[in-house]
């Protein structure tokens, strides 16, 4: 009885219930949510633990048996035939086989059991009915039992039939019930915020939240504007088929005509299960669209209807969450970083938050007007997301959690590095420095000229830049070449053995393409594409100096503002004397000219894994001087997908394509040998 459990006890269940309650209608309903993913799944672990430890403390609404919110009444409503559930979730590979241990439980048989893994999409689950091949109704989620009618806004996703495709199935069901997460991915989803950005309207916090927001439109020529997507992930009913699996359900719709993600694994032990989980979070960040762990299914309809469910989940399915990406944290301070060309970037310093297992301390605000069209002030609590190695960024303030001590953040009018005038450049959103010669803009512009796809001197990094540029041994990135190990020695942490590796690298840079050398030089919207047409269209440096504005507009790909910034530079006396510096230390520049034969040309080359013998950036230029291009995904017109070791989903779609794969020793013989 309650009465003998700790009151403590009985008001935190409460105050749980409560909470999850209103953040299920924040994130459901209201499409804004306040909380992370994360600590939403904590506050629900922790309900759950409580109730399992006292279960006479269940309640009928509870919202561990629950899934979601109630519909809008904005839409009609329509019950599921069966229940749309929600999964249990995982987050270790401890309680994946305290799953597997449950589910051999209760199977009698001596085999391995054999499921089918897929990525879990953070989408919306949604509900498609058939009836004689044609598409009659699409609902929501909703609470699981009844969800929101939005046919006329899942008619406008491409990817859904309209008719179920009868050319590869013998027949077509009378009735079909399916089951697919809508989403948007993550360039459709930036391209989104922008545009909301543009015309002063709140971004969305998560690339769900925005396609939830989407599916609840009344007018559907709103949601038609979208990038809605969509992968079928199951069948909830169907009428005179005879299934004996989820993976022969999964082929049957795609036969049927149905968009099913094509990195799923079928057939699988629980070895290959958490393997499979394991590669999924090493690709993620390359994905075009997010997801946030591993779903696992028992394969066998038959062990599935033994199994059966809870009121809340499925007992023959979990999910395996990969950790956060997005967290809430608390907004500390408001400083001002100064880049290569001047501008200065608002950076948050943050209250240190673990995402994804790096703690973060701070995260970009990118410029004025963000932070004030998301009204981001110092001291407010703020979602914080992280997407690989990608810069984190603040999404939104939660505007609940202010107390009236937080402080707008007014950008400076002077360099917080050397104090010159900072100026706003008209038709531009960056302020900028415009002293050239401040300590910051020099260590950034020598940072890009040793990096990789300039000089890519071997052991110039961040620090050691610093101290020299602080030291004053570097006043321009030209001053490179005048170090010696002499020099070099006075640096912290730089011994003998140091200082010669770091002069070797210096030496071994002087022979460079012209293409390379023109990105390191670090014009303005040069970026390595441009600089590469440049080098294809002007041959040498003085040629290019030469160009006139309307030499250079007239190149394909190059626009007006290239055009501007290339004519500024080399007016400048500054940048002609740096340029002359570098070519009097023994620069050699060499241009970069493609095979005659270009007996690749036109062919489409995809890169994935580990190459052995060879980075990336030989692959591409091997392919490019063969007269191919590269591309960053498979596709039809895709024509190699060059394989090397450890590959990634590139590898999975290549193969649902036809595209051939080929080796890396193939690849040298066809790129080199011809």
């Amino acid at each position: 009885m309650q009465g003998s459990i700790d009151q403590k006890i009985v008001k935190k269940v409460k105050r749980l219930r409560k909470e999850l309650h209103e953040h299920n209608y924040r994130y459901y309903v209201l499409d804004d949510p306040e909380i992370s993913d994360a600590e939403y799944d904590r506050m629900m672990q922790e309900l759950l633990k409580i109730e399992s430890t006292y279960p006479e403390l269940l309640s009928p609404d509870s919202p561990s048996l629950r899934v979601g919110a109630p519909p809008l009444e904005k839409f009609e409503t329509t019950t599921h035939l069966t229940p749309m559930l929600s999964l249990d979730n995982g987050f270790n590979d401890s309680d994946i086989i305290e799953f597997e241990n449950r589910v051999k439980k209760n199977i009698t048989t001596d085999d391995l059991i054999v499921y089918t893994a897929e990525p879990k999409l953070d989408g919306v689950a949604v509900e498609l009915v058939y009836e004689n091949g044609s598409l009659v109704m699409a609902s929501t989620r909703g609470d699981g039992i009844s969800g929101e009618v939005i046919t006329s806004n899942v008619r406008t996703i491409r990817s859904v039939p309209l008719l179920l495709n009868k050319e590869k199935s013998q027949k077509i069901p009378i009735r079909l019930d399916v089951r697919g997460e809508v989403f948007i991915g993550k360039e459709g989803f930036k391209h989104l915020n922008n545009e909301r950005l543009k015309q002063n309207i709140p971004v969305f916090a998560n690339p769900r939240n925005a396609a939830a927001g989407s599916l609840r439109q009344l007018d559907s020529s709103v949601t038609a504007k979208r990038p809605l997507e969509i992968f079928i992930y199951g069948v909830g009913n169907i009428e005179d088929f005879a299934i004996e699996s989820h993976w022969e359900a999964l082929c049957l719709l795609k036969n049927f005509g149905f968009k099913i993600n094509p990195l799923i694994r079928p057939l699988i032990h629980i070895d290959e299960v958490l393997n499979f989980y394991r590669k999924l979070n090493e690709i993620r960040e390359y994905l075009s669209y997010d997801i946030d762990g591993a779903v696992i299914k028992v394969d066998n309809l038959l062990y599935q209807k033994i199994l059966g469910e809870t009121s809340r989940s499925p007992r023959w399915a979990i999910a395996y969450k990969f950790k956060a990406v997005q967290e809430t944290t608390r907004v500390l301070d408001i400083g001002v970083q100064v880049g290569r060309t001047g501008t200065l970037t608002p950076v948050a310093h943050l209250e240190p938050v673990n995402i994804a297992g790096a703690m973060v301390r701070r995260a970009t605000l990118h410029n004025e007007d963000e932070i004030t069209k998301k009204d981001i002030r110092i001291g407010d609590t703020v979602l914080v997301q992280r997407a690989g190695d990608v810069i984190p960024e603040v999404v939104k303030p939660i505007g609940s959690r202010r107390t009236g001590e937080e402080r707008i953040f007014k950008m400076p009018r002077d360099c917080p590095v050397c104090g010159s005038l900072a100026v706003r450049i008209k038709d531009e959103t960056a302020i900028r420095c415009i002293n050239t010669t401040c300590s910051a803009q020099v260590k950034e512009r020598i940072k890009h000229f040793a990096s990789k796809g300039a000089f890519d001197i071997d052991g110039m990094g961040d620090k050691i830049v610093d101290q020299l540029v602080d030291k004053g041994l570097l006043k321009s990135y030209a001053d490179i070449f005048c170090l010696d190990e002499e020099k070099l020695k006075v640096l912290e942490r730089m011994g003998p053995k140091s200082a010669k590796n770091l002069t070797n690298a210096i030496e071994e840079s002087k022979k460079i393409t012209f293409n390379r050398f023109l990105f390191a030089l670090g014009i303005r919207h040069i970026g390595e594409h441009v600089a590469k047409i440049l080098a294809n269209n002007f041959k040498s440096l003085e040629k290019l100096k030469m160009g006139t504005f309307d030499d250079l507009k007239s190149i394909e790909g190059i626009g007006p503002i290239v055009a501007e910034s290339v004519i500024n530079f080399f007016k400048q006396n500054e940048n002609r004397k740096v340029v002359k510096h570098l070519l009097d230390s023994g620069i050699e520049i060499i241009q970069d000219t493609p095979r005659k034969e270009e007996h690749l040309k036109g062919k489409v080359f995809v890169l994935t894994g580990t190459l052995k013998g060879m980075t990336r950036n030989k692959a591409k230029e091997m392919i490019e001087k063969a007269g191919g291009k590269v591309a960053g995904s498979v596709s039809r017109n895709t024509d190699y997908l060059v394989a090397g070791t450890k590959p990634g989903s590139k590898f999975n779609r290549a193969i649902d394509m036809g595209v051939e794969i080929i080796t890396e020793e193939t690849f040298k013989k066809l790129t080199i040998d011809n």
